[in-house]
Formats: structure tokens, C-alpha cells, sequence
């Protein structure tokens, strides 16, 4: 009965948003339509209620409807709750009272991700990989909203936390204070010339903490600066125009935005004057740095004004905005697609020219176009923005992203830091041995992830046309899949470096929080390395940007 009133009520919930988003002017070609299939699922919400054999939940049923529409759409455009409005506010703000940790839910687990040092749930000595089994009186397993919520509230207001560590339970009682969550958690000098800032979130403090950093290296003497946006996943459109006019003029177009209603069709450019324009800049970036990330390099690539160092990055090149709906919900919708000085849309993956299984299609190499740099260097959209300079360790493959996404790596992580004992960041290491034992523990443990080459074979032999290839057909078909498993296997070594990387930076954090990380990087990192090199030599990094 659920499936069904999904697929039932999916267009007129549809109409329904678009009237409460308030851009209903743009449908009134389409108006009986929608007045149409209003009336349609009204009804229909209405007999199903009064009449279903079972008590229904209405609040669950068009929770569950919207969501289903919406997925129809992009991941980005979603409908969010009061709660879910809450949480929105606080990510950009870059404040809100709590225990001080970023936790993770899946299945029926809420687990401690990372401790922020000096704040509650690190003072308490809660670790990364404590499961969370009751917050107060409510068993997480049995609480069907996002119960790492619980975990907020009033400054100086308590609670108990009962979770499990190493097969043991313990309860901890915390009291919530404001936390302050940094754009950039780190900023230090290299060496006597180059300076490294880590740029993490694009929250409203991104851009005034950045210059911060920018003018307090300055003052130490740096000459050259890496600003790192590995793994930086985005936030607010104004404060990564902001940072690029940190080191570009006034005046200067930064993106443009593009839509179907044009009062989105927008020009951004710099407003202020900036810091400095000529210091040598590598700007780094991998498969996890989207949006507001991309924005920053791809403008800072496209106006010659950085060497871009790393991996090609996650490739959204999609703008959300808020909409209020009523009972204080809101629609985040997708609005428009955004575009770097050159021209270059760098959207990854296209939502609505799906292939046969509804998934989204990824624009291939070979559709690539081609644009100019201010310079009049090539560079190219469809998938990210590409770096000037590729690392081999910040790249991701298809089982590096199942090994993080399972979180098999986060687990032997916890399995390494309550085996492993390091005095300090200098001491620590991770050597082929104990890659080997990760390799052991993937093998033993029931990781799996099913690559497309597996898929589209097992779509093929369970047709019906495969029942009339014969069993030597079948035979062959089975042992290239076993073949495909083993290579699978033999993968884990082929992408050690980044595999290890992960590792590396998961286990880090463990021992010496995420400044440990970084001050770790600062002489181990690959890419920090590459980028210090670069910028030492002044004649090569000239000759990439022209």
C-alpha cells in the first residue's frame, strides 16, 4: 500500500511544492493541470485516510511522498523539516550548543566520527568509534528520527550518553556548551617562504577566518601560499566569491549563474579590494571537494591566478536556495547551474537524461568542451575541475569510495588506534606491514561492492535470450566473474597510495585530533609536498600559467 500511494501521489505533491516555493508564475501555461492533479491527490489523501483497514500516520505518509518526488529530481534538492531548517542554519553559521562531535548515523547506529578537542564529548573521553546505544532515556535503535539531534541543546544543560567501546558499555554524563565549528581549523607556515592554509567548510566565517590566516602568514614572512580545499564538500555561494577576491581585483567576474526563471541568471564579481594579486598560489583539491570549492579553483585556474594541484574534483556544478514553505519547513531546490569565468559548467553528472535503470548519466570525456583561460591555457567542463598538476594519492577510485562509503576503513581505524600507541605526530608511521594487515582485515571481513562490468554481466546471463547460450557459455560467464573478484582483490593493491592516504588521515585524527593531521601533512602529504615544490620554483610555476 505504501509503494502505491508513492507513485500516486508524486505529481500532485509535485504542483503543491511549486505553488508553496511561489514560483507558480512559471506554470501558468500548465495551470489546470496542476489545479487538476491538487484535486486528484486531495481526494485521494482524503478516502485513503477515512477508509484504509489500518490507523494511517498523514504526517509520515506525505513525509515519504515528497522525499520519493524529490528524489526523482537531483540529491540536492530535498525537502527539509523543522528540524532538518535547524540543522541548515547552524551548518552555515558555523555555531550552535552541543557536545562538541561530529557523529554519524547508519542502520540503527549513531557512531562518534570525531571529538573536537577541548569541547564536551572529548573532555569526557568519548572516541571516535563509540557507538552510541542511549542519549538519556531514549534507545537510539529504537528512535525513528535522527537522533544525533538529541545530542544539542541549551548551553550548560546535561546529558547522559550510554554507549559501547570495544565490546564494553560505559555511561558518560556531558554538559553542552557553544560550539564553534572553524572554516579553517588550520593555518601554519612550511617553511621560511610558503605558507598552508586548510580551508574546510564554506560556512560565514570562511572567508574573514581565511584572510585572517592569509595576513597572519604574511606577517611570519610567507611568500608563497598552498591553500588546501581537499575534501571541503561546499556551502554559501557569497563567501567563496569572497576568498577568490582575497587574492584577485575588484571587479572581477567569479562565477555566473544560469536558469530557466531569470531573476536567477546572476553575475557575481569580486566587491572588495583584495589582499595581494601576485603572491604564488597552489590551491589543492580532490574527489571530495565540490561546489563552493570548485567555484574557488575553477576561478582561480581560469584567471591564471593559481596552479591547481591534486585530483579532479567531485563536479557539481549545481546552486540551491532556500525556500520557506509553511508550518516553518522549507524547500531546498535547485535553482540553477553555475558557470566559471571561462564559460565552463564543471557539472558532473546529469540528472535529467537518465539511463535505462534511472541513474544518472556522467558526461564522458569524449563530450568534453573545451575553453580558455585568461592566459588562453585549455580547460575543460563536464566533470569537475581538473588539476593543473594530478597526485596520484589524491585521487579516488571506485573501491576506495565503496571502502570509505562502508566504512570499512573507518573501522580498522579504531581496530589500529587501540592497538598502536604513538608518543607524538612525528613518531607515527604506517608501514607496508600494516597495510597488509588492513588488506587482511578487507578480506575477512564482509565488504563487497559490485562493480558496473559485474552488473551489466548478471543483467545479461539472468535474461532470457542467456537461457539459450548453453552451459559453456555459462561456465565462461562465471569464471569471468570470479576473475573480476579476484581483481578486485588484486585492487587494493594497485590503488595502495590512496587507499593509504585514507587510512593515514582516518588513523591520524585518532591519536592527534584533525591539528595533528595537518601538522602531519605539512612534511608527509604528497600533494603538500608537490605544491611546496612547485612554488619554490618560480619559473615552473610561471610556466604552467601561461
Amino acid at each position: 500500500m505504501k509503494k502505491l500511494l508513492k507513485r500516486r501521489v508524486i505529481i500532485p505533491v509535485m504542483a503543491i511544492s511549486f505553488l508553496f516555493a511561489g514560483a507558480s508564475y512559471t506554470y501558468k501555461s500548465d495551470f489546470f493541470e496542476i489545479a487538476k492533479q491538487i484535486e486528484i491527490f486531495t481526494t485521494l489523501f482524503k478516502e485513503l485516510n477515512m477508509n484504509y483497514v489500518d490507523e494511517t500516520n498523514p504526517a509520515e505518509l506525505m513525509d515519504t511522498a515528497i522525499k520519493e518526488m524529490l528524489n526523482d529530481l537531483d540529491p540536492y534538492t530535498r525537502y527539509m523539516n523543522e528540524q532538518d531548517v535547524e540543522a541548515y542554519k547552524i551548518r552555515n553559521a558555523g555555531e550552535y550548543s552541543g557536545i562538541g562531535a561530529m557523529v554519524r548515523r547508519y542502520k540503527d547506529k549513531v557512531v562518534i566520527v570525531e571529538p573536537y578537542k577541548g569541547y564536551p564529548a572529548d573532555d569526557a573521553g568519548l572516541k571516535a568509534g563509540d557507538e552510541i546505544i542511549k542519549i538519556g532515556d531514549i534507545v537510539v535503535a529504537d528512535f525513528k528520527d535522527d537522533a544525533s539531534e538529541l545530542l544539542k541543546g541549551a548551553i550548560n544543560s546535561s546529558v547522559d550518553i550510554t554507549y559501547k567501546r570495544q565490546g564494553k558499555t560505559a555511561i558518560t554524563q556531558l554538559t553542552r556548551k557553544e560550539i564553534e565549528v572553524d572554516a579553517v581549523p588550520f593555518y601554519e607556515m612550511i617553511d621560511g617562504q610558503t605558507g598552508y592554509i586548510a580551508l574546510t567548510k564554506f560556512n560565514r566565517k570562511a572567508s574573514k577566518q581565511t584572510k585572517a590566516a592569509l595576513e597572519d602568514l604574511k606577517s611570519k614572512g610567507a611568500e608563497r601560499i598552498i591553500l588546501d580545499l581537499r575534501s571541503n564538500p561546499g556551502g554559501l555561494l557569497t563567501e567563496s566569491i569572497n576568498i577568490v577576491n582575497l587574492f584577485v581585483p575588484k571587479d572581477e567576474v567569479i562565477v555566473t549563474t544560469k536558469s530557466k526563471v531569470k531573476k536567477f541568471n546572476r553575475i557575481y564579481k569580486t566587491k572588495k579590494e583584495p589582499v595581494d594579486t601576485s603572491i604564488p598560489l597552489a590551491v589543492l583539491v580532490n574527489g571530495r571537494s565540490a561546489s563552493a570549492s570548485e567555484i574557488v579553483s575553477g576561478a582561480l585556474q581560469d584567471l591564471d591566478r593559481a596552479v591547481v594541484i591534486g585530483a579532479r574534483s567531485f563536479g557539481k556544478g549545481l546552486v540551491q536556495r532556500p525556500k520557506k514553505l509553511t508550518y516553518g519547513t522549507q524547500l531546498k531546490v535547485t535553482i540553477s547551474r553555475y558557470y566559471t569565468p571561462s564559460g565552463r559548467c564543471i557539472q558532473a553528472l546529469d540528472y535529467w537524461n537518465r539511463d535505462d535503470e534511472g541513474n544518472a548519466v556522467r558526461t564522458k570525456a569524449k563530450d568534453y568542451n573545451e575553453f580558455k583561460t585568461k592566459n588562453g591555457r585549455s580547460v575543460y567542463d563536464g566533470g569537475g575541475i581538473m588539476p593543473d598538476i594530478e597526485v596520484t594519492s589524491a585521487k579516488s577510485s571506485s573501491i576506495t569510495k565503496a571502502l570509505l562509503s562502508e566504512n570499512v576503513i573507518f573501522d580498522y581505524a579504531t581496530e589500529f588506534y587501540y592497538k598502536n600507541q604513538f608518543a607524538d605526530v612525528s613518531a607515527f608511521s604506517f608501514s607496508d606491514k600494516d597495510y597488509e594487515a588492513f588488506k587482511k582485515y578487507v578480506s575477512q571481513s564482509d565488504f563487497s561492492y559490485e562493480t558496473q562490468t559485474e552488473k551489466a554481466l548478471k543483467e545479461a546471463m539472468n535474461s532470457e535470450e542467456a537461457d539459450d547460450l548453453g552451459v559453456t557459455v555459462r561456465t565462461d560467464f562465471n569464471k569471468l566473474l570470479q576473475d573480476i573478484q579476484n581483481s578486485k582483490i588484486a585492487a587494493l593493491d594497485t590503488f595502495k597510495a590512496e587507499i593509504k592516504k585514507d587510512l593515514q588521515d582516518e588513523i591520524l585524527k585518532r591519536y592527534f585530533y584533525r591539528e595533528g593531521l595537518f601538522e602531519y601533512n605539512l612534511t608527509s602529504d604528497e600533494a603538500v609536498i608537490e605544491a611546496t615544490k612547485l612554488l619554490g620554483s618560480y619559473s615552473r610555476y610561471e610556466k604552467i600559467l601561461k
